[in-house]
C-alpha cells in the first residue's frame, strides 16, 4: 500500500461519526492478534514450516524438488558471495520476519542489522532483500499479502522466481510501493540491493550453470 492510500483510508476513518468506536474495535482485534501470536510462538518448533499471517496458522505443504532447487542453488551463490565480501547475513526458509511472521524463502539483512543478531534468535526484523519462490499453494501470498508487507516494512528488493516456467521478476521499491524492474529468462541479473552481485539468470536453474557462477564469486 502506497503512502497516499494509507493517507486517503486514514481521512476516511477519522471522517466517521463512529470512529473513536471503530478504532476501540481495531485495537482489541489486534491485541487478540497478539495473544494469538504469542501462543504461535510458544508452540511452533524448529521442526515446523509455518507462518502466522493476519491472525491465522498458516502450514506449508511439503516442497516439490525444483522448489528446492532453485531455493538452494539460489541460496549458495548469494550466501557465498555475501560471506566473501563481508556483508551481512544470508537466511534461508526458517526465519520469521515482520508483523505478519513470514519465513521466506531467501532473505538478506545487510550489515548494519547483521550486526545485532545472536546465535539464539528467532524473530528478525525486516530484511533488506527477499526472494520468494512460487508455488500453487503460495502464489497469492506471494503476489498479494506478503506483496503488500514486504513494501510497507521497506524491504528494498524483492524478487519473484517461477521454477516451472524458470523466470525471475525483480522488484525493486519506489515511493512505498513494488515497481517491475526486470523479468528474465536468461542473461545477467544484477541485484540493486546486494551490492556488486550479478549472476546468471540459468544458474539460478541449472546444475551446472550454478557450479560455474559459484566459481567465479569464490576466484
Amino acid at each position: 500500500m502506497t503512502n497516499r492510500l494509507t493517507e486517503a483510508l486514514k481521512q476516511q476513518i477519522l471522517a466517521l461519526p463512529s470512529a473513536p468506536q471503530l478504532l476501540e474495535e481495531v485495537y482489541a482485534a489486534l491485541a487478540e492478534e497478539a495473544k494469538r501470536r504469542q501462543l504461535f510462538y510458544e508452540q511452533v518448533t524448529e521442526e515446523s514450516k509455518a507462518e502466522f499471517i493476519n491472525g491465522e496458522v498458516i502450514l506449508h505443504s511439503p516442497a516439490m524438488k525444483r522448489h528446492v532447487e532453485v531455493t538452494s542453488q539460489l541460496f549458495q551463490l548469494l550466501n557465498a558471495y555475501v560471506l566473501k565480501h563481508t556483508m551481512g547475513f544470508v537466511g534461508i526458509e526458517k526465519l520469521m520476519i515482520t508483523r505478519n511472521d513470514y519465513e521466506p524463502d531467501i532473505c538478506y539483512f545487510a550489515t548494519e542489522q547483521a550486526t545485532h543478531f545472536s546465535p539464539e534468535q528467532m524473530l528478525f526484523p525486516a530484511p533488506d532483500f527477499v526472494v520468494e519462490v512460487l508455488s500453487k499453494s503460495t502464489e497469492k501470498r506471494d503476489r498479494g499479502i506478503k506483496w503488500q508487507d514486504y513494501a510497507a516494512h521497506g524491504v528494498g528488493e524483492y524478487w519473484i522466481i517461477d521454477p516451472e516456467g524458470q523466470t525471475v521478476e525483480q522488484y525493486l521499491l519506489r515511493d512505498g510501493n513494488y515497481n517491475l524492474h526486470r523479468k528474465v529468462a536468461d542473461g545477467e541479473l544484477n541485484s540493486q540491493v546486494v551490492r556488486g552481485f550479478t549472476i546468471p539468470v540459468r544458474a539460478i536453474f541449472e546444475a551446472s550453470a550454478n557450479i560455474q557462477a559459484l566459481a567465479q564469486i569464490l576466484a
